[in-house]
């Protein structure tokens, strides 16, 4: 039935209404959600302009901190070459530091690689002598890939050669320092386990002397001599001269990759027997890039008077130069005066140094040279200044690292006194912090969750870096024990693992860390830390001291260690008390001054001109004991006096009040 006109147009007027009011209400809803939309937009940007407001501070501190640029160009250097250890690890064969080798043969056979004494060797003409070193020890000695082979000689280009035949036959190396003798000597061979020895010529008795030991051991020991009439001792140098130089087939290292031993270097020792630091090939290629970063280019001439035994001289020398392709000149040892005449003669332009070495410098006449920048570690602050004051503006890289450790620093900054500078592509990629440590009890201070204490800004801390898979710590060769001891755990978290350098560093409010002290060189005394090189630093600027090795000693009836200094007196002047007593009592608390002085016409080194304090700190400050003159620090008198058994007797009683 249909329906009237009326009702029809009244139905046609609701469904239009309800059509409507459905669109005003989408219409609505829509606007509601614009005007949220833009309430949010809006506290958005207030909000952003506070943050932005918030961050500039730090923006424009950043943008014109004057390192800035110096930061954005170490970063870039260092994502080249982080980039660079990737493709050539993901090579298959691994590409090593061996390769890169052959590869500069190739392009640059007759480039003089080294000089040594007067005579040249061209890359090719080491090339040449590895392959004849290479086949006379896989003839004659049976070495093969895997084994790891002992080298006992000094610096000398055979060094190199010898290195790169046994890296040909996939051997690893363990360097030797050429010092050490008898008990030491056994030591570090065994724990390396290398089944055969080469030693130079002049080290024969040495070798003679381990001979029986050797022998029962069923190790193979050869000589690089012609002859030798010794039984169980066999001349290799005719072997070499005999061997074809033909390349050698890198199926002897087809197996080698970038977590292959490539080298056994051992600690100083200054604190016992050394310990051998296992090196990977990956770990060869970092350290060889220290070079590229400190801005040494293939057109540099690169000094080296450092032992190769150990890795200055080695690692960031030797297989440095390789990474650049340059000339390196070599000599036996260091010599003071020397070596402006050796840099002025081979146009050297990159120095190495370490400890006390630039110290010696600073004692030398001016030269004309060349050197634009010097490489090294253990340089004062006073002597950093007077060297540069001296010899003009060379660019001084000093660096912080360990031979075993898994995080270093470098000074790629103008600024003087510091070991690098925190910045965050370096931190991310190797994990580290600084934690509060306890000198007395020689350990870490823990919260109540048994959580290590970050340090301060500005507080001196123990140095740790995470284990990590890009920041491994490998440990130490045969010594499961001492590899145990540099690992601490529970560090910021439970469970983590991080690598215990041992030293203590600090980080200033410009983000420049400065190296402080070994932690068993630093001691306790009324309740204060004392940092022995800040109390070196301040007694070396007495006039009539040259040199100073600070340590602590115990005193009967005290707690902690009392400070005590060894040194060496100018040439041609007297120890003089008073002004010691002026110096120290002017720059140092009373708890760091040192109360005895011992009088030594010369220090102990170790083969990198470290200081020893072993013995120093065992014989004390006993005058019935000790040689050498002694003096203790007389504050009423404002001065050093001899010390005799009757003052060194009322300290024991103490009579004398410490």
């Amino acid at each position: 039935m249909m329906c009237p006109p009326t009702r029809l147009a009244q139905r046609l007027l609701q469904g239009i209404g309800c059509h409507i009011l459905s669109v005003l209400n989408d219409v609505c809803k829509w606007y509601f959600q614009l005007l949220v939309n833009n309430i949010r937009l809006s506290l958005y940007i207030i909000a952003m302009n506070i943050t932005g407001l918030a961050v500039l501070p730090f923006l424009l501190k950043t943008l014109f901190d004057p390192y800035f640029g110096q930061d954005c160009s170490y970063i870039f250097k260092a994502i080249k070459l982080g980039i660079r250890l990737q493709i050539y690890k993901k090579k298959n064969p691994f590409y090593s530091i061996l390769d890169c080798f052959l590869d500069t043969v190739k392009k640059q056979p007759n480039k003089t690689f080294l000089h040594f004494e007067g005579t040249s060797h061209s890359y090719i003409e080491v090339d040449k002598q590895s392959n004849k070193v290479a086949r006379a020890l896989n003839t004659h000695a049976n070495v093969k890939e895997g084994d790891t082979v002992a080298l006992f000689m000094g610096n000398e280009p055979s060094y190199a050669w010898i290195w790169l035949g046994l890296a040909k036959l996939g051997c690893a190396t363990a360097l030797l320092n050429f010092n050490i003798r008898s008990k030491s000597l056994l030591h570090c061979f065994s724990c390396c386990g290398a089944r055969v020895i080469i030693a130079a010529a002049e080290l024969k008795g040495a070798v003679e002397e381990v001979l029986p030991t050797l022998k029962q051991q069923g190790i193979s020991v050869y000589l690089l001599s012609e002859e030798c009439s010794v039984e169980g001792i066999n001349p290799l140098s005719e072997h070499i001269a005999q061997a074809s130089d033909t390349p050698l087939s890198a199926d002897f290292r087809a197996n080698i990759t970038s977590k292959s031993p490539a080298l056994y270097i051992y600690t100083s020792g200054t604190t016992g027997l050394p310990k051998a630091a296992l090196v990977t090939q990956e770990r060869v290629w970092a350290a060889s890039f220290i070079q590229a970063v400190s801005g040494v280019t293939s057109e540099d001439v690169f000094y080296i008077n450092l032992p190769l035994y150990h890795s200055a001289g080695f690692l960031i020398g030797l297989t440095g130069a390789i990474e650049r392709g340059i000339t390196v000149v070599l000599r036996t040892k260091f010599s003071a005066s020397q070596f402006w005449e050796d840099c002025r003669k081979h146009n050297v332009t990159v120095m190495q140094y370490i400890g006390e070495t630039m110290r010696y410098l600073c004692n030398t006449p001016m030269k004309d040279h060349k050197v634009r920048i010097a490489i090294g570690n253990g340089a004062r602050s006073d002597i950093w200044r007077e060297f540069l004051n001296r010899f003009g503006d060379i660019a001084v890289r000093e660096l912080y690292a360990a031979t075993e450790g898994n995080i270093g620093f470098i000074n790629y900054t103008s600024k003087i006194g510091v070991v690098g500078r925190v910045n965050f592509l370096h931190r991310r990629m190797f994990p580290y912090t600084l934690i509060k440590f306890d000198i007395e009890k020689e350990e870490p201070v823990r919260n109540s969750k048994g959580l290590c204490i970050q340090a301060t800004k500005g507080e001196a801390g123990l140095l740790v870096g995470k284990i990590t898979k890009r920041s491994p710590f490998v440990g130490y060769a045969g010594n499961d024990q001492q590899t145990e001891k540099k690992r601490l755990r529970d560090v910021l978290q439970k469970g983590d693992l991080y690598f215990n350098t041992g030293d203590l560093l600090r980080i200033d409010e410009q983000n420049f860390v400065q190296f402080q002290d070994r932690v068993g060189d630093t001691f306790r005394w009324k309740g204060e830390n004392v940092a022995t090189t800040e109390v070196a630093d301040i007694l070396t600027m007495v006039d009539c001291i040259e040199e100073a090795n600070v340590y602590g000693v115990k005193v009967e009836g005290h707690e902690g260690r009392i400070g005590m200094a060894a040194v060496k007196v100018e040439e041609g002047k007297e120890f003089d008390g008073a002004s010691t007593f002026s110096q120290v009592a002017s720059y140092l608390p009373a708890y760091a001054r040192p109360r005895f002085i011992r009088i030594q016409s010369s220090f102990e080194m170790t083969g990198t001109f470290k200081m020893k304090k072993v013995t120093l700190v065992e014989e004390g400050f006993n005058p019935a004991a000790v040689q050498d003159p002694l003096y203790f620090l007389d504050p009423a008198k404002k001065t050093y006096v001899p010390l005799t058994e009757e003052i060194y007797s009322s300290i024991n009683t103490r009579e004398i009040k410490l």
